[in-house]
């Protein structure tokens, strides 16, 4: 059933509506009571005043099957006891089957030894590799360092001295503002500091 429908019939025990709920006994006599019991269905204790969610564990019921709740209130599986016992035979053989024998760990182990030795031969050559062309690119740097000097040497130490007489200056008639007007104690002063 859906939690659409779970949550449905919640309501309507809550509001007291009749609801169709199937019960079955453990083995002590406890009432347990669900919508069906199927996996992922809720599963309750009845109480004389109230329904209880089943806490998480195993439970035998009358019919000797085995109740699992892994989830509290949450039906994990319903299943027969016989089945149990064949689940763990089942668990026992895939648990031996994972073991592995020597043969087979001395072939994985070889196979690992080889793969080391392939990475190391391909880490070699690589490592060669490397290592001409860090001579050319040095061999190639030392030649242009080389030409880059001969040049710097075939330049003169500084550059010819040119003589620049002193350019003679025009004067530049000043514009006198004011000429006549009588003067005052800056302009004497400006007159001092100029001569």
């Amino acid at each position: 059933m859906s939690n659409a429908t779970n949550t449905l019939n919640k309501v309507k025990a809550v509001l007291g509506l009749e609801v169709k709920m199937e019960q079955l006994k453990m083995e002590n006599g406890t009432v347990l009571e669900a919508d069906s019991f199927e996996t992922g269905e809720s599963v309750f204790i009845v109480t004389e005043d109230e329904k209880v969610a089943l806490p998480i564990g195993e439970y035998e019921l009358e019919d000797n099957r085995v109740l699992r709740v892994e989830e509290e209130g949450v039906i994990a599986s319903l299943e027969e006891e016989g089945e149990e016992v064949v689940e763990e035979e089942a668990a026992e053989e895939v648990e031996e089957m994972e073991y592995v024998s020597k043969e087979e760990f001395a072939a994985a182990l070889d196979e690992i030894k080889a793969m080391i030795e392939e990475m190391k031969a391909g880490y070699d050559e690589e490592e060669e590799m490397s290592a001409e062309v860090e001579e050319t690119v040095e061999e190639t740097t030392e030649s242009e360092e080389q030409e880059e000097l001969k040049a710097e040497l075939s330049k003169p130490a500084s550059a010819p001295l040119k003589h620049s007489p002193e350019k003679t200056t025009e004067q530049k008639q000043m514009v006198r503002f004011a000429k006549n007007r009588p003067h005052n104690v800056l302009d004497k002063v400006f007159q001092n500091l100029i001569k």
